[in-house]
């Protein structure tokens, strides 16, 4: 399941997500769930929960449906050129 995941990433998600210069890795396929990584500059940009409920989630939910339960982030997104979370200088 994994090689079909990340097939479906390099040939569907990759492509579009290279155009703003960024890149989605599979970091894990776990019971169900499917753990992936934003790089590039998908990594803090503002937009990346769009493209991961809007992009991501449904291509996958579309090519394998039950055979998946969650998709979930685990970015840094603190990080990277495009840091859109920072801590607070109060904490």
């Amino acid at each position: 399941m994994r090689r079909q995941i990340q097939k479906l990433i390099d040939s569907e998600i990759n492509p579009f997500v290279a155009n703003h210069g960024g890149h989605i890795e599979l970091v894990d396929y776990l019971d169900k769930n499917v753990y992936i990584e934003m790089q590039g500059g998908c990594q803090g940009c503002a937009a990346s929960s769009a493209t991961l409920k809007q992009g991501v989630e449904r291509l996958l939910r579309e090519a394998f449906g039950a055979d998946i339960n969650e998709i979930i982030d685990v970015t840094d997104h603190s990080q990277g050129e495009n840091a859109y979370y920072t801590e607070s200088p109060f904490n």
